[in-house]
């Protein structure tokens, strides 16, 4: 007999957690949300602002890119015209651009054409900005303008008329150099959870027990060490989907650390590869 497979401890957002508990245990992977990251919807004035205008004016962008599933929730929130916004992206010839197949998913699902889509090849060896340039470099001429679509920490300063910082520079520095304008719009904001005292004792029970830790952003790492002050992770493993989130994995102290792509068949092979 086999032995039991792994049981995976999923970190996303609560929202995209329970969708990875759900596809895991449909492969067989026992799995159990433990989200790190709480993610609720921009609610400083200026950032309200600054969405109902981009909502408003579609028209101004060659393509709206959005950094996650999250983003493109909170972008087309229920509360909104969905059907309009959607029909708007088709009507203008906006691009929407995604960098990994769950955000590619949350557009489909948000009523975006598949057409009007673009993310990286389903074989591409991350899901990330670098590889999202791979596929949209041509569409961006000089004077175009993209909009990303992001979050921000909860409590950040964000000055009147603000939009909620710039985030990670890579792929704006790209589209600045084909000759491009970037703007960007935070939708929702990120932090912290507080961890119920079940989870508390989830977390400390898996860094000891065999669990593997699906870890996909760096910021839930560092979430992590907050809610477990002086915890050993020697005996933890960690499976990262990219290799920053490895590194900072390796700095907690998790004694053993695998890489794949966050793609659900590569977890799941990671997985059974522990066995």
């Amino acid at each position: 007999m086999p032995p039991p497979r792994r049981r995976a401890i999923v970190t996303r957002p609560a929202r995209d957690a329970a969708q990875w508990v759900a596809d895991l245990q449909a492969r067989g992977v026992p799995a159990v949300a433990l989200p790190l990251i709480a993610i609720g919807p921009a609610t400083q004035p200026a950032l309200q602002t600054a969405l109902q205008q981009a909502r408003a004016d579609l028209c101004r962008w060659r393509a709206l890119m959005f950094v996650s599933g999250n983003a493109v929730h909170y972008f087309f929130e229920p509360n909104q015209a969905l059907a309009l916004d959607t029909q708007a992206l088709t009507t203008i010839k906006t691009r929407a651009w995604a960098p990994g197949p769950g955000t590619r998913q949350a557009l489909l699902e948000a009523g975006v054409p598949a057409a009007a889509i673009d993310s990286p090849a389903a074989d591409a060896e991350q899901f990330d900005s670098e590889s999202l340039w791979l596929q949209v470099q041509p569409q961006v001429r000089p004077g175009d303008r993209v909009l990303v679509v992001r979050g921000t920490t909860s409590g950040a300063s964000v000055e009147p008329g603000g939009t909620g910082g710039r985030g990670r520079d890579w792929l704006a520095q790209q589209i600045e150099q084909a000759g491009g304008q970037v703007d960007f719009v935070a939708v929702y904001e990120r932090g912290a959870p507080q961890l119920t005292p079940a989870q508390q004792s989830l977390a400390q029970q898996a860094t000891v027990d065999g669990s593997v830790w699906l870890l996909s952003s760096s910021e839930a790492v560092a979430h992590l060490a907050a809610a477990l002050p002086g915890q050993h992770w020697q005996a933890a493993q960690a499976l990262c989907t990219h290799p920053r989130i490895a590194q900072a994995a390796r700095g907690l102290g998790f004694g053993m650390v695998t890489e794949c792509r966050p793609a659900l068949s590569d977890v799941v092979a990671s997985i059974e590869s522990l066995r």
